[in-house]
């Protein structure tokens, strides 16, 4: 029932059971579904969801619609979430099961050379980046408004098949929270979805020094101690054992006379 043309007040109890009867139903129907879980009020906790989150909130084409879709995800209506490269798909549980795709524009070449460079050899490996583990330096460096690996809203389209005729509506923007939620967990996936690979900005540094040395992999290899790559003690090559000439006893009793 409507109450002077507004639909009726829905709490958020009710919220959290439709989404969960939402999610039953796609289980039943063998779907794979992968729904955003927020614990307490905060949605992203770590470096990477954070980031993604005050990097949108940024934005003054965002900034009034981006508050509408907090409680939902908070609520557990997004009920399935999945990134794969340059798309994120999203089931989002409203007064329907409303279908959401956003479209994100690649990480331009020149941006990404830029971001390798400047890291260079400041990550000491894959799991300080995926632990967002780094300098002041790198993350103004990755988070960089304009030049960073975050996208801008023009390089976002989006789309939700509800009949609100804005074009952020409410459920596309749990999904954008649900995007940074979800890089709380994967972080590696922002990289999917700007379609580059992190491991470069580790294997930056071994690129550099490989091409100005001239020498490659085998030769620096062949000077590292072994034990101390593998961390075991390595024994010392045993020398050749040279063997005696064995003289018969007619050549000694010659030599003799």
């Amino acid at each position: 029932m409507r109450h002077g043309g507004w639909p009726p007040y829905v709490t958020v109890a009710q919220h959290r059971a439709r989404a969960v009867r939402e999610m039953n139903s796609l289980r039943k129907r063998g779907m794979k579904i992968e729904p955003v879980a927020v614990q307490g009020r905060k949605i992203a906790r770590t470096f990477w969801g954070e980031a993604w989150c005050n990097h949108l909130e940024k934005f003054s084409d965002y900034a009034n619609r981006l508050p509408r879709g907090r409680a939902y995800v908070r609520n557990g209506s997004v009920c399935h979430l999945a990134i794969s490269k340059g798309k994120v798909k999203a089931l989002v549980s409203g007064s329907e099961l409303y279908e959401i795709n956003l479209n994100i524009t690649p990480l331009s070449a020149r941006n990404w050379k830029n971001v390798r460079q400047q890291c260079t050899g400041q990550i000491a490996s894959i799991l300080e980046l995926l632990q967002g583990r780094f300098s002041d330096n790198v993350m103004q460096i990755v988070t960089d408004k304009a030049q960073g690996l975050f996208p801008a809203p023009s390089e976002i389209q989006l789309d939700c098949d509800c009949p609100d005729w804005a074009e952020m509506c409410k459920h596309v923007a749990a999904v954008l929270y649900g995007v940074g939620a979800r890089l709380d967990q994967q972080p590696e996936l922002l990289f999917l979805l700007r379609n580059v690979n992190h491991e470069e900005l580790i294997s930056a540094e071994l690129d550099i020094k490989a091409a100005t040395a001239g020498t490659g992999k085998r030769r620096r290899l062949a000077n590292v101690d072994l034990s101390d790559v593998f961390g075991v003690d390595m024994e010392e090559p045993a020398k050749p054992i040279r063997k005696r000439k064995v003289v018969s006893k007619k050549r000694r009793s010659k030599r003799r006379k």
